[in-house]
């Protein structure tokens, strides 16, 4: 008797190894620009609470509010890696009436 070895996959197989595949990318590429757009806005909030708990600590320290956004992103001793940036490029306000930089609401 002899044996026939398989060689090669048939059109069939590849098909569904295909289709399989194609469900799988369609039910995930929606998640993964979902999930972008969940972090950003998650970073953003963060980037809002560092702002006003580090205006909180400039008062704390000085004893007065700062008078703009600009007196504490631009000190070493409260951001040392740099002023905190909006992932969706938007600026951060700061009201001098509440002392808070409010969220923006991505």
């Amino acid at each position: 008797m002899r044996r026939r070895m398989k060689l090669g996959f048939t059109l069939v197989e590849l098909l569904v190894v295909v289709l399989i595949l194609g469900a799988l990318a369609f039910v995930a590429i929606p998640r993964i620009g979902q999930s972008s757009t969940t972090a950003k806005t998650n970073a953003c909030d963060t980037n809002v609470d560092l702002l006003n708990s580090q205006i909180e600590l400039f008062y704390a320290q000085s004893g007065t509010w700062p008078a703009a956004l600009a007196t504490i992103t631009g000190d070493v001793n409260y951001f040392p890696e740099g002023e905190p940036v909006c992932p969706f490029s938007t600026a951060y306000v700061f009201n001098t009436t509440t002392h808070r930089v409010a969220g923006h609401g991505h």
